[in-house]
């Protein structure tokens, strides 16, 4: 990747680069074609303005298209575009937008892209909102999924299911050790067949396109050190799950994973341990430099943190490669 763009990377590692920046200008200096996974999470389209920056709904399929049509040159034929958007309601009213909705057309019917499955991101964790009427007038349930579209460029994108296969269920496991016991080979009327191979044991079960991923970092070597030197940890990180998982299914190792709204740069430390090329860009410094924190190791002294951060914020390019290869945090 060196060489690549007008200016050095904010700091960077063995796998990855992290740039302060318009990603949308970024973006450009990438080959076209090189790109094997972009996955990222924009600021989302809510009434109300947020400190991370966020577009009205009226005008936010628009920016997010400009985007896109950049991300679709810089894809591989078989490489995909996740992206991670949370719903918001209409103003003033407790009536859904479908600005979310509207996305994914948009994208297959004017970008040229195919919409390869659509994902719900389920956060049990979630508090309960929006406030007005979901806590005050109490006339809503909370709003706890989002969705996540995975764009490819082809009808047939990279992607093996069995690296991401989820534990069997306890009743799967019972079945399993003795399948006689629990059903008998037969058509069932839905016209799925069930021979008698649906008892052999494999690695485990295929996900479902629900993701049940608590979003409760609280503690994480990230948040500590934010903390430790007294700087804003980033208001709306998703957890590392999510993208890990969309890495692993959709990527491997020495794949290219860009993330052009990386903010606390989730995306890089996934890509980062699982032996993947990252790139990250951010328009906020404040966001990059922290994010770097994640690259430093689980209990790096306060004056490494401060000295990493500082020397970002200033200008500076930071090698993390030591830190990076010797202690990777959570």
């Amino acid at each position: 990747m060196e060489g690549l763009f007008p200016k050095a990377p904010a700091y960077f590692t063995a796998w990855g680069e992290a740039y302060c920046g318009d990603s949308g200008e970024l973006l450009t200096h990438i080959p076209d074609g090189s790109v094997n996974l972009v996955v990222t999470s924009p600021p989302f389209a809510l009434q109300r303005e947020k400190e991370y920056g966020n577009k009205q709904q009226s005008e936010y399929i628009e920016w997010l298209s400009e985007f896109a049509r950049i991300v679709y040159r810089k894809l591989k034929n078989d490489g995909s575009f996740v992206l991670d958007l949370g719903g918001a309601y209409q103003k003033g009213a407790p009536t859904r937008s479908l600005y979310n909705f509207r996305i994914p057309i948009h994208f297959c019917d004017d970008l040229g892209f195919y919409l390869a499955e659509d994902f719900y991101w389920f956060n049990p964790s979630k508090l309960p909102g929006p406030i007005e009427w979901v806590n005050k007038r109490k006339i809503r349930a909370k709003d706890a999924v989002n969705t996540v579209w995975w764009f490819s460029k082809t009808e047939y994108p990279k992607a093996d299911v069995t690296n991401v296969l989820v534990e069997y269920g306890p009743r799967m496991k019972r079945l399993l050790k003795d399948p006689e016991k629990f059903y008998v080979p037969t058509k069932r009327p839905s016209g799925h067949d069930i021979g008698k191979g649906f008892g052999n044991a494999g690695k485990g079960a295929i996900p479902s396109n629900l993701l049940q991923i608590p979003n409760t970092e609280s503690n994480s070597a990230y948040i500590r050190s934010c903390r430790a030197i007294g700087v804003k940890s980033h208001p709306a990180r998703f957890p590392v799950r999510l993208p890990e998982f969309f890495i692993s299914f959709l990527t491997e190792p020495g794949d290219l994973v860009v993330d052009i709204f990386s903010g606390s740069n989730t995306t890089g430390w996934s890509a980062e341990s699982q032996q993947r090329h990252w790139i990250a860009f951010d328009t906020e410094s404040e966001y990059i430099a922290a994010s770097a924190f994640r690259f430093l190791g689980k209990s790096s002294a306060v004056e490494t943190l401060r000295n990493v951060y500082d020397k970002i914020k200033q200008g500076e390019s930071v090698d993390l490669t030591q830190w990076a290869a010797r202690d990777r945090p959570v």
